[in-house]
C-alpha cells in the first residue's frame, strides 16, 4: 500500500515527465519547421548560379575598396537629416502609441471591443513595413523627411503601442483597485496608478525604438524620404560603388554612436 509521500512523489515524477515529454514535442516542431524552411529554400537555391556569379562578386568588391570619401562634408546634412528623421519619427510614434496602448491593454481598456479593435488596428500597422509607408508617402507628399518621419510614425505605433500595452497589462493591480475604491475616475487611475509603474518599461522601448529607427531611416532614403539613404541611392545609379562603400561605413559608425548613446540613457534611466 502506497504511503502519502510514496504518492505525492509519484506524480510529481508524472508532472515532471509531462513536461518533459510537452518540452521534447515542442523541440520537435521547431525542428520539423527548422528542416521545411531548409528544404524550401534549397529547392529555390541554384548553386551553380551562385559559383557563377563570384567573379562578378569579386569584381564589385575590388570597386568597393578603397572607400572614397571625398564627398563627406556633402553627407553631413543628410546625416543630420537621417538623425532628425529618426527623433521625430519616435516622438510622433509615442505621441500615438500611448492612447493606443491604453486602448489596446485588457486592464485600462474601456470594453472588449474597444480592445478587440485597438488590438487589430495596431497589427494592422505593424504588418506595413516602414519601406511600402515610405512609398505609398512619398507619391502622396512628395520627396523629402516628412514622408519618411510618417513611415516610422506609423509603422512603428504598430510595434511600439504593442510594447507598451504588455507592459501596462502586467503591472500590480492592487494600486489601480485603491485608486479606484477612493473614487478615482479611470484618467487620475491611468496618471497616478498606472503609468507610475510603468514610466522605466516604456522609456527602455522608446529609446530601442529610436535606435532602430535611425538605422530605418537611411534605408527609407532610398524610396525619396531624404537623408542619408537618398546619398547612397544616388552612388549606386553612378556606380560609384567605392562612394557606396564609404557611405556604408559612414552609417556603420553612426549607428554605433546612436546605440552607445541609448545605452547609456537607458542606464541614466534605471
Amino acid at each position: 500500500m502506497m504511503t502519502v509521500a510514496s504518492t505525492t512523489r509519484h506524480e510529481a515524477l508524472l508532472a515532471e515527465a509531462r513536461r518533459t515529454g510537452l518540452g521534447h514535442a515542442r523541440l520537435v516542431v521547431v525542428i520539423a519547421a527548422v528542416c521545411i524552411a531548409a528544404l524550401a529554400i534549397t529547392g529555390f537555391f541554384d548553386a551553380r548560379r551562385f559559383i557563377e556569379g563570384g567573379p562578378a562578386v569579386a569584381q564589385l568588391a575590388s570597386e568597393m575598396v578603397p572607400p572614397d570619401f571625398s564627398r563627406w562634408q556633402a553627407w553631413l546634412r543628410p546625416l543630420l537629416d537621417t538623425l532628425a528623421m529618426s527623433i521625430a519619427g519616435t516622438a510622433l510614434a509615442v505621441v500615438l502609441s500611448l492612447p493606443f496602448a491604453l486602448l489596446a491593454a485588457p486592464n485600462t481598456s474601456p470594453n472588449p471591443v474597444v480592445y478587440r479593435v485597438s488590438r487589430t488596428a495596431l497589427a494592422a500597422l505593424r504588418s506595413v513595413p516602414e519601406i511600402i509607408f515610405g512609398v505609398l508617402l512619398v507619391a502622396a507628399v512628395g520627396f523629402g523627411a516628412l514622408p519618411g518621419v510618417l513611415a516610422l510614425a506609423l509603422h512603428s505605433t504598430g510595434m511600439v503601442a504593442k510594447f507598451y500595452a504588455e507592459a501596462i497589462e502586467h503591472v500590480d493591480p492592487k494600486p489601480l483597485e485603491a485608486a479606484t475604491a477612493a473614487g478615482a475616475s479611470r484618467f487620475q487611475v491611468i496618471t497616478h496608478a498606472v503609468l507610475p509603474q510603468v514610466l522605466p518599461q516604456l522609456a527602455d522601448i522608446t529609446i530601442y525604438r529610436w535606435e532602430y529607427h535611425f538605422r530605418a531611416s537611411a534605408v527609407l532614403g532610398i524610396v525619396g524620404a531624404g537623408g542619408i539613404g537618398f546619398e547612397l541611392m544616388a552612388a549606386l545609379r553612378l556606380i560609384r560603388y567605392d562612394q557606396v562603400s564609404a557611405i556604408l561605413l559612414t552609417i556603420l559608425a553612426c549607428v554605433v554612436v546612436v546605440d552607445s548613446l541609448g545605452a547609456w540613457l537607458r542606464r541614466k534611466l534605471k
